[in-house]
């Protein structure tokens, strides 16, 4: 047994002690199954939230409506949800009622793919009512009962199965394949923040070529923004290993680059609900292979962008160009980011009070600008970085 199964087993034993049924259910069966990193262990009881409060003295309420409590124990937190059975789904995405029930099976019934719905107990005995190893053993994504069932009655289960097309490198049975066809437009009654949940982690996944090949031939891409006119710039995603890629904000960039104009990006990737951090470092790592080759070697652009902006924009010029090795080109930004004199604007010998002052000049937009020519000068080594010499300086250049 897994060792984070066989840390959380006194809890389910615990459980079971006071006559109820306790196991391990879902992803994390799944993933040892598979032999995969666990990253978190998901207990599921037959004892309702108020009995599991009853059998241990220190519980937080994280989904009690959901039938789920956070159960504190030796310095661990696990969560232990109640078996439940749920009734119509309303907007497509939640159930109008979840009801607590005592059989295991019917609430492995209720899940989405049968690779989820496998449970284990506390022998190590494997619960699988559905047949959920067949689909491991075939790598396929295979719906608990009708497919059309399950994604009419939560449409995110779509974007699930990409998602788990690109992690697990799975394929979809034809079933399941045309039932995403078929229902693809429910997708509309899903929230971009979830959408974009599980659309980061397709982009993250070592598949993730197969799982764009799939969103274009589901046709799901038409409910995501910013992509439904972009078909075949989408296909032309696949010609990339993603994979290769250090973080999510890497593979944006690329799905950017390829789709949407820069003087546009900002726009599509607020629609996808992120931060306006996140958006400034996609752009920036954007417009930064954009500068490639050209100002490879140039410290502004080095000291504007910063030492990772620089190196994520090496990282797709070289998938973009099918490079093999851009390691040595690594590491000359990394020996020219070492050698520059100063990395921030916070270390120029001077501000723009000095520049006020020695011009009398009102403030205004050719502070900044001054500034980044001085400090252009400086990183060039054009100028020492000190007051007297920025001074002398600003005064033979006309800048003040």
């Amino acid at each position: 047994m897994n060792e984070q199964f066989l840390q959380a087993l006194p809890i389910l034993k615990k459980i079971e002690k006071n006559g109820f049924e306790a196991v391990y259910v879902g992803g994390c069966v799944r993933d040892a199954l598979l032999n995969r990193p666990i990253h978190d262990v998901d207990i599921a009881t037959s004892a309702t939230p108020e009995e599991i409060k009853a059998i241990f003295p220190k519980t937080v309420d994280v989904g009690i409506e959901h039938g789920t409590v956070m159960v504190l124990e030796d310095g661990d937190s696990y969560e232990v949800t109640t078996y439940r059975a749920e009734s119509e789904y309303v907007d497509f995405r939640k159930p109008k009622e979840v009801k607590f029930i005592r059989s295991l099976r019917d609430d492995l019934e209720r899940r989405d793919f049968t690779m989820n719905a496998i449970a284990m107990n506390t022998n190590g005995d494997l619960i699988d009512p559905f047949d959920g190893q067949r689909a491991l053993r075939e790598r396929e994504i295979v719906t608990v009962g009708s497919a059309d069932e399950r994604f009419h009655e939560d449409a995110l289960r779509m974007m699930r199965a990409v998602r788990f097309v690109s992690q697990l490198s799975f394929s979809c049975t034809p079933e399941t394949l045309s039932s995403l066809k078929t229902h693809k437009a429910l997708l509309k009654q899903i929230s971009i923040e979830r959408i974009t949940v599980e659309f980061e982690k397709m982009l993250d996944g070592k598949n993730v070529q197969a799982a764009i090949s799939l969103l274009t031939e589901s046709e799901l891409f038409l409910y995501l923004p910013g992509l439904a006119d972009k078909k075949d710039q989408l296909r032309s995603l696949s010609e990339f290993d993603l994979a290769q890629l250090k973080n999510v904000n890497e593979k944006w960039a690329v799905v950017m680059l390829r789709t949407t104009a820069v003087d546009e990006i900002e726009t599509v990737l607020r629609q996808w609900r992120l931060s306006v951090k996140r958006i400034r470092e996609i752009i920036g790592i954007v417009r930064a292979v954009l500068d490639l080759p050209e100002k490879e070697n140039d410290r502004m652009r080095l000291f504007t962008n910063g030492l990772e902006c620089c190196v994520s924009a090496c990282r797709i010029w070289s998938i973009i160009h099918h490079l093999e090795n851009n390691e040595h080109t690594v590491s000359k930004l990394k020996q020219l980011w070492n050698s520059l004199v100063i990395h921030d604007y916070s270390e120029l010998a001077i501000t723009g009070h000095q520049l006020i002052e020695w011009s009398d000049r009102a403030k205004g937009p050719w502070i900044s600008e001054t500034l980044r020519i001085v400090t252009e000068k400086v990183l060039n080594g054009e100028i020492e970085n000190d007051i007297e010499s920025i001074r002398v300086g600003v005064e033979q250049w006309n800048l003040i």
